[in-house]
């Protein structure tokens, strides 16, 4: 009995893994997820990419494609021998190949579909399955060919089918890797498709002197997509190694499922801006010379553009195809002070069609451009803009006047110029209505009004910003406009506080990209996301979608990471990680009103912290009205009172927003909802939060309203307050000293109110029902 016990034993224990050894996924296949060389760069495997979807605590992956292997050169040449050999109970091995079976001519690797090509596939599998492994079929990944109406075109004939039917045969888990690239493939389109594969001009990389257009291998950004699509279809099956995939540091979210972006690479040429007749005098105008350089550079293919140290004046520069701008170090590119340098364009202005004065650095449906360096740009803005007088000392207002300009009746308002001061006052100056626009005479009378965004990107593709400082912007500082693909890192903004509309970035129906380790100290909203608005937001209907925004610092600013309130095109899929802002007057600020339309959902965000916030620690608002977050001296910042209206495409809303672990030192209010009440705000997650404010929670026409483990450290007497909210639970609450009120719920439209899990013996009185409100509204565990 216990020889029998002793060999049981023993069996169970080759039965199951040990505990520190990892899993092991096999990757067999070719060219299209084999590792590369460096040598070799771009050119990236989607296997090469893998490992970053999964948990390599508890997953390895050994990547044993090879460039140009089929399924029978792959066995001939030992290749499938060699894996099948190291495969232990539970690995995986995944099997893609099809691209070079299909070369008939080469009877090294020839396959055919029907014959030789199954019954390798079903030899894999077979094998597999007698060392205990698992098994995957992965069909070809497809290569970019459309035709010359632009319709894809499918070269992979019977392979993916065959695949398909062994997977059904022996019950294999399969992935069609076929469909779903073609799918990403159609989606980026003729053109946006390149960037997906090898297509680049020459004098980039070592590799390739002359260039290269491949559409069967992947760039980085390539395979970085097709290896999510691969982790993608793990998810859909019902397997156990979806357990490995790793997880996102954002709720509900997987790595795979954050966005991807394409970054853009330059030629090495350089043209220096000197040798186009450029002086860094400061006296002379270089506009010609600089823009010439960026003219000279795109013909010749692109590359880089040198600003080199100096104190270089000009006006506007237009940038071009395949320029990266480069500011070099000790280098400072002044804008000039003098409105002549500026002509009048057609452009936008907060979310709608406008004349403006064309911007100091402009760029209109533009492929690969970049703006880099360490260097500064300075936009001359204290000519353009107009300036409060209670934002300003005594002292400084008199030395503003002094210098010149004109202020406002009232006494209130400076202004640069009369020009100034006139479109200041004019209702919609320089507005395109309705389709009517201002005359030429018009516009010149208010022509200093017309003020600039400093950077003005539009339907552009593929853009770098990167580690230059801009300051002193005459209206906002980075906007980019209906741009794809935008990768800003490293950018330092810093504008006066007091600069009305100097928002550090607005991204405005911008799809894909990263802003990354960014600083931001200015006079308006920090990180910015917009669509559009009203009814010409709405008619371009174009999100802003599919942005990572992390690591990054606001200083002084209305709001920290904000959205709105131009957000009529819509705002979604934005995930928001490691930030730090200090001083600003709004942390965590998303606004809109009524007539904006447009649906901002599911937004992520995490690991938040601030300090010495004037206004709301986290603000959801529906009564956006064009002031200041933080109440002046006199103003009243209470809600008026508002009745419901109907629906219509005006009105906008808010619904699914994830955010956790926010440390916040000093608020007024710690987290204030405001819906409409015709569309309360849905769907709102804060988890894990400490916030010290003077008021807590503030929540009007909310719906689904979800805290949990919230600290809410606040001098009002008040904990919580909801009002005319459904469905709010309130899991975990912890607050500081005694209070007399723990939560206040009001309105007659409240139901489904919960508090749960909360110490309340530091409170008089743990709910207090307002008039009108029932007691079974109310429930406390």
């Amino acid at each position: 009995m216990k020889s029998f016990l002793r060999i049981f034993f023993l069996l169970a224990l080759t039965a199951f893994r040990p505990v520190d050894e990892k899993l092991t996924i096999f990757l067999c296949g070719d060219s299209t997820l084999a590792p590369k060389l460096p040598a070799d760069a771009p050119e990236t495997g989607w296997g090469m990419v893998l490992p970053e979807y999964f948990n390599t605590d508890a997953v390895q992956i050994q990547n044993h494609a090879v460039n140009g292997r089929s399924t029978k050169s792959f066995i001939t040449e030992g290749r499938w021998q060699k894996v099948v050999s190291q495969v232990k109970k539970g690995d995986w091995v995944f099997i893609q190949f099809g691209h070079n079976d299909q070369k008939v001519a080469d009877t090294t690797r020839s396959a055919p579909a029907q014959t030789l090509y199954r019954q390798n596939l079903i030899r894999f599998v077979n094998e597999t399955r007698a060392k205990g492994g698992n098994p995957l079929l992965i069909t070809p990944v497809m290569r970019r060919k459309f035709d010359e109406k632009g319709a894809f075109v499918d070269q992979h004939g019977e392979y993916p089918q065959v695949v398909k039917d062994v997977a059904k045969e022996l019950k294999v888990p399969m992935i069609d890797l076929h469909a779903k690239s073609q799918a990403v493939i159609e989606k980026h389109g003729v053109e946006g498709s390149k960037a997906l594969f090898m297509h680049y001009v020459g004098g980039i990389y070592p590799k390739f002197p002359k260039g290269i257009e491949d559409n069967t291998h992947f760039s980085r950004y390539g395979a970085s997509v097709m290896a999510s699509l691969v982790v993608e279809g793990i998810m859909e099956l019902p397997i156990d190694l979806k357990s490995f995939v790793k997880k996102s540091e954002f709720t509900n979210k997987y790595s795979y499922e954050l966005p991807h972006y394409y970054t853009p690479v330059f030629r090495k040429d350089t043209f220096n801006i000197a040798r186009y007749g450029a002086k860094a005098d400061g006296l002379t105008v270089n506009t010609k010379a600089i823009n010439q350089a960026i003219d000279v550079c795109h013909a010749a293919g692109g590359g880089t553009v040198l600003v080199p140290a100096g104190l270089w004046l000009t006006g506007p520069i237009v940038l071009k195809n395949n320029v990266n701008l480069h500011i070099a170090k000790n280098a400072l590119l002044q804008f000039s002070r003098n409105h002549d340098d500026y002509p009048i364009v057609v452009t936008t202005w907060e979310g709608q069609e406008s004349y403006r004065c064309q911007a100091p650095v402009w760029g209109v449906d533009l492929t690969n451009i970049g703006i880099t360096g360490e260097g500064v740009l300075d936009g001359g803005g204290e000519v353009w803009r107009a300036i409060k007088r209670d934002k300003q000392t005594n002292s400084q207002w008199a030395a503003l006047v002094k210098s010149g300009g004109v202020v406002s009746d009232k006494n209130d308002l400076w202004y640069p110029s009369e020009k100034s001061k006139k479109g200041n006052n004019l209702p919609n100056a320089g507005r395109i209505l309705n389709g009517i626009h201002p005359t030429p005479a018009e516009l010149e009378s208010y022509k200093d009004f017309l003020r600039p965004n400093m950077i003005s990107l539009t339907r552009c593709k593929n853009v770098l910003l990167e580690g230059v400082k801009f300051q002193n912007s005459p209206a906002w500082t980075m906007h980019p406009l209906l741009c794809d693909h935008v990768s800003i890192r490293n950018v330092t903004v810093k504008n006066h506080w007091y600069a009305q509309n100097s928002d550090a970035l607005d991204l405005e129906s911008c799809r894909n990209g990263i802003v990354e380790g960014c600083t931001f100290d200015t006079g308006d909203d920090g990180i910015t996301i917009k669509s559009g608005r009203d009814e010409q937001g709405r008619k371009r209907g174009v999100p802003t979608e599919n942005f990572i925004i992390k690591d990054c610092k606001v200083y002084h600013a209305h709001g920290g990471f904000v959205i709105g309130s131009e957000m009529s095109g819509g705002v979604r899929n934005l995930f928001v990680s490691n930030c730090i802002f200090m001083g600003s007057d709004v942390g965590l600020r998303f606004k809109t009103a009524r007539g904006r339309g447009g649906v901002v959902e599911d937004i992520y965000v995490t690991d938040i912290n601030m300090t010495e916030i004037p206004g709301e620690a986290i603000l959801f608002d529906m009564y956006y009205a064009a002031k200041d977050p933080v109440s002046q001296e006199g103003e009243s910042n209470e809600l008026p009172t508002i009745k419901a209206e109907p629906l219509n495409e005006g009105t906008p809303q808010f619904k699914n927003f994830y955010i956790k672990n926010i440390i916040c030192q000093g608020a007024e209010t710690a987290i204030l909802v405001r819906g409409l009440p015709e569309m309360s705000i849905k769907n709102i997650n804060i988890e894990n939060a400490v916030i010290e404010a003077n008021k807590g929670l503030v929540c009007v026409e909310g719906e689904n309203i979800n805290l949990k483990n919230v600290t809410l450290l606040t001098k009002d007497k008040t904990v919580m307050q909801v009002q005319n909210s459904k469905n709010v639970v309130l899991d975990g609450i912890r607050y500081g000293a005694e209070k007399d009120v723990l939560l206040k719920v009001m309105g007659t439209r409240s139901e489904g109110v919960r508090l749960l899990n909360t110490d309340a013996g530091k409170v008089k009185k743990d709910i207090e029902l307002g008039v009108g409100v029932k007691g079974k509204v109310v429930s406390k565990k």
